[in-house]
Protein backbone atom coordinates (compact mmCIF):
# COMPACT_ATOMS: atom_id res chain seq x y z
CA UNK A 1 0.00 0.00 0.00
CA UNK A 2 1.64 3.20 -1.04
CA UNK A 3 2.38 5.45 2.00
CA UNK A 4 0.12 8.34 1.57
CA UNK A 5 -2.77 5.77 1.65
CA UNK A 6 -1.31 3.77 4.90
CA UNK A 7 -1.16 7.92 6.40
CA UNK A 8 -4.97 8.57 5.35
CA UNK A 9 -5.92 5.29 7.11
CA UNK A 10 -4.43 7.04 10.15
CA UNK A 11 -7.07 8.45 12.87
CA UNK A 12 -4.44 10.02 14.31
CA UNK A 13 -3.20 11.80 10.46
CA UNK A 14 -7.31 12.34 9.97
CA UNK A 15 -7.55 14.60 13.75
CA UNK A 16 -4.35 16.38 12.58
CA UNK A 17 -5.40 17.66 9.34
CA UNK A 18 -8.60 18.44 10.64
CA UNK A 19 -7.39 20.53 13.76
CA UNK A 20 -4.73 22.42 12.08
CA UNK A 21 -6.91 24.92 10.41
CA UNK A 22 -9.11 25.82 12.88
CA UNK A 23 -5.64 26.56 14.92
CA UNK A 24 -4.73 28.97 11.94
CA UNK A 25 -8.43 30.17 12.08
CA UNK A 26 -7.99 31.01 15.47
CA UNK A 27 -4.85 32.73 15.41
CA UNK A 28 -5.83 35.94 14.75
CA UNK A 29 -7.77 36.21 17.68
CA UNK A 30 -4.62 34.95 20.21
CA UNK A 31 -2.35 36.80 18.61
CA UNK A 32 -3.20 39.08 16.55
CA UNK A 33 -2.33 41.30 13.62
CA UNK A 34 -1.90 44.89 13.99
CA UNK A 35 -3.00 45.88 10.35
CA UNK A 36 -6.48 43.66 11.06
CA UNK A 37 -9.36 46.23 12.20
CA UNK A 38 -11.38 43.12 13.21
CA UNK A 39 -9.68 40.17 14.05
CA UNK A 40 -12.85 38.26 15.01
CA UNK A 41 -14.36 39.15 11.70
CA UNK A 42 -11.15 37.40 10.02
CA UNK A 43 -11.85 34.44 12.34
CA UNK A 44 -15.44 33.98 11.09
CA UNK A 45 -14.69 34.21 7.73
CA UNK A 46 -12.02 31.76 8.42
CA UNK A 47 -13.78 28.88 10.23
CA UNK A 48 -16.60 29.63 7.66
CA UNK A 49 -14.16 28.44 4.72
CA UNK A 50 -13.15 25.82 6.65
CA UNK A 51 -16.41 24.48 7.29
CA UNK A 52 -17.12 24.71 3.23
CA UNK A 53 -13.91 23.37 2.38
CA UNK A 54 -14.33 20.05 4.99
CA UNK A 55 -18.23 19.37 4.19
CA UNK A 56 -17.10 19.84 0.14
CA UNK A 57 -14.19 17.00 0.78
CA UNK A 58 -16.47 14.65 2.91
CA UNK A 59 -18.88 14.45 0.31
CA UNK A 60 -16.17 14.15 -2.36
CA UNK A 61 -15.37 10.62 -0.49
CA UNK A 62 -17.85 8.66 -2.14
CA UNK A 63 -17.72 9.74 -5.84
CA UNK A 64 -14.10 9.14 -5.51
CA UNK A 65 -14.99 5.30 -4.43
CA UNK A 66 -17.21 4.92 -6.64
CA UNK A 67 -14.77 6.18 -9.59
CA UNK A 68 -11.62 4.73 -8.18
CA UNK A 69 -13.07 1.58 -6.40
CA UNK A 70 -8.78 0.06 -6.53
CA UNK A 71 -7.40 3.28 -5.53
CA UNK A 72 -5.90 2.51 -2.04
CA UNK A 73 -6.61 6.51 -0.96
CA UNK A 74 -9.96 6.41 -2.04
CA UNK A 75 -10.85 3.35 0.53
CA UNK A 76 -8.53 5.32 2.79
CA UNK A 77 -10.42 8.40 2.94
CA UNK A 78 -14.09 6.69 2.97
CA UNK A 79 -12.91 5.43 6.27
CA UNK A 80 -13.04 8.65 8.00
CA UNK A 81 -16.24 9.81 6.53
CA UNK A 82 -18.19 10.54 9.78
CA UNK A 83 -14.98 11.96 11.39
CA UNK A 84 -15.10 14.45 8.63
CA UNK A 85 -18.08 15.13 8.38
CA UNK A 86 -18.47 16.15 11.81
CA UNK A 87 -15.69 18.00 11.68
CA UNK A 88 -17.30 19.76 9.13
CA UNK A 89 -20.38 20.79 11.83
CA UNK A 90 -17.90 21.46 14.48
CA UNK A 91 -16.09 24.66 12.16
CA UNK A 92 -19.81 25.42 11.15
CA UNK A 93 -20.64 25.56 14.49
CA UNK A 94 -17.89 27.38 15.68
CA UNK A 95 -18.25 29.78 12.67
CA UNK A 96 -21.64 30.43 13.65
CA UNK A 97 -20.73 31.14 17.02
CA UNK A 98 -18.07 34.13 16.42
CA UNK A 99 -20.98 35.29 13.40
CA UNK A 100 -23.05 35.90 17.02
CA UNK A 101 -20.54 37.26 19.02
CA UNK A 102 -19.22 39.21 16.52
CA UNK A 103 -22.94 40.78 15.63
CA UNK A 104 -23.74 41.21 19.31
CA UNK A 105 -21.16 43.49 19.74
CA UNK A 106 -23.76 46.14 18.19
CA UNK A 107 -26.42 45.35 20.52
CA UNK A 108 -29.13 43.33 20.36
CA UNK A 109 -30.96 45.33 17.57
CA UNK A 110 -28.46 45.22 15.65
CA UNK A 111 -28.37 41.52 16.28
CA UNK A 112 -32.14 40.96 15.19
CA UNK A 113 -31.68 42.91 12.19
CA UNK A 114 -28.02 40.85 11.16
CA UNK A 115 -29.64 37.34 11.49
CA UNK A 116 -32.97 37.93 9.43
CA UNK A 117 -31.27 38.18 6.56
CA UNK A 118 -31.44 35.84 4.03
CA UNK A 119 -27.85 34.52 3.37
CA UNK A 120 -28.18 34.03 7.31
CA UNK A 121 -31.55 32.10 7.76
CA UNK A 122 -30.00 29.87 4.64
CA UNK A 123 -26.65 29.84 6.79
CA UNK A 124 -28.54 28.28 9.83
CA UNK A 125 -30.47 25.75 7.68
CA UNK A 126 -27.54 24.27 6.21
CA UNK A 127 -26.26 24.53 10.00
CA UNK A 128 -29.07 22.68 11.61
CA UNK A 129 -29.27 20.17 8.88
CA UNK A 130 -25.54 19.48 9.75
CA UNK A 131 -26.30 19.15 13.05
CA UNK A 132 -29.15 16.45 12.11
CA UNK A 133 -26.26 14.84 10.71
CA UNK A 134 -24.56 14.71 13.51
CA UNK A 135 -26.20 13.71 16.00
CA UNK A 136 -27.53 10.48 13.99
CA UNK A 137 -24.01 9.82 12.85
CA UNK A 138 -23.70 6.93 15.13
CA UNK A 139 -24.68 3.67 14.50
CA UNK A 140 -27.21 3.40 16.94
CA UNK A 141 -29.11 6.08 14.99
CA UNK A 142 -28.97 3.28 12.15
CA UNK A 143 -30.69 1.03 13.75
CA UNK A 144 -33.09 3.09 15.49
CA UNK A 145 -34.05 4.61 12.34
CA UNK A 146 -33.32 1.79 9.87
CA UNK A 147 -30.74 1.63 6.88
CA UNK A 148 -33.04 3.88 4.13
CA UNK A 149 -34.37 6.25 6.42
CA UNK A 150 -30.50 6.80 7.71
CA UNK A 151 -29.63 7.26 4.35
CA UNK A 152 -32.29 9.12 2.92
CA UNK A 153 -31.67 11.71 5.57
CA UNK A 154 -28.00 11.45 5.25
CA UNK A 155 -28.64 12.57 1.22
CA UNK A 156 -29.40 15.90 2.99
CA UNK A 157 -25.77 16.66 3.15
CA UNK A 158 -25.58 17.22 -0.78
CA UNK A 159 -28.64 20.41 0.10
CA UNK A 160 -26.44 21.67 3.33
CA UNK A 161 -23.57 21.78 0.59
CA UNK A 162 -25.70 24.00 -1.43
CA UNK A 163 -27.01 26.59 0.68
CA UNK A 164 -23.46 26.62 2.26
CA UNK A 165 -22.02 27.68 -1.28
CA UNK A 166 -25.44 30.29 -1.23
CA UNK A 167 -24.26 31.60 2.51
CA UNK A 168 -20.55 32.51 0.86
CA UNK A 169 -21.55 33.50 -2.26
CA UNK A 170 -24.25 36.39 -1.00
CA UNK A 171 -21.97 37.09 2.02
CA UNK A 172 -19.81 38.61 -0.07
CA UNK A 173 -22.19 40.71 -2.13
CA UNK A 174 -20.65 39.40 -5.38
CA UNK A 175 -20.00 36.21 -6.67
CA UNK A 176 -16.42 35.00 -4.77
CA UNK A 177 -14.41 32.18 -7.02
CA UNK A 178 -13.74 30.72 -4.07
CA UNK A 179 -16.97 28.73 -4.19
CA UNK A 180 -16.10 27.83 -7.51
CA UNK A 181 -12.98 26.42 -6.75
CA UNK A 182 -14.10 24.29 -2.98
CA UNK A 183 -17.92 23.03 -4.72
CA UNK A 184 -16.89 23.00 -8.34
CA UNK A 185 -14.89 19.97 -8.44
CA UNK A 186 -17.49 17.73 -6.06
CA UNK A 187 -20.24 19.07 -8.62
CA UNK A 188 -17.89 17.52 -11.35
CA UNK A 189 -17.05 14.28 -9.27
CA UNK A 190 -20.78 13.96 -8.56
CA UNK A 191 -21.78 13.81 -12.64
CA UNK A 192 -19.39 11.38 -13.23
CA UNK A 193 -20.52 9.35 -10.58
CA UNK A 194 -24.14 9.62 -12.05
CA UNK A 195 -22.92 9.13 -15.18
CA UNK A 196 -21.38 5.84 -14.09
CA UNK A 197 -23.56 3.90 -11.97
CA UNK A 198 -26.48 4.55 -15.12
CA UNK A 199 -23.73 3.22 -17.56
CA UNK A 200 -23.45 0.02 -15.40
CA UNK A 201 -26.64 -0.09 -14.72
CA UNK A 202 -27.81 -0.20 -18.59
CA UNK A 203 -24.76 -2.00 -19.57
Amino acid sequence: MPLLAKLLRSKLVIWILLIAPGVWALKPLFFPDPSDADPLKSTLLHLGLIACVTLATVLAFTPLRVLWPKWDVAQALNRHRRLVGVGAFAYALLHFTAQLLHVYDGGFGTFWKEIQKPFQLVGLVALVILFALTITSLNAAIRWMGGKAWKNLHRLAYLAAALAAYHQAIARKVFPMQVVWIFGPLALLEIARVWKQRARRAA
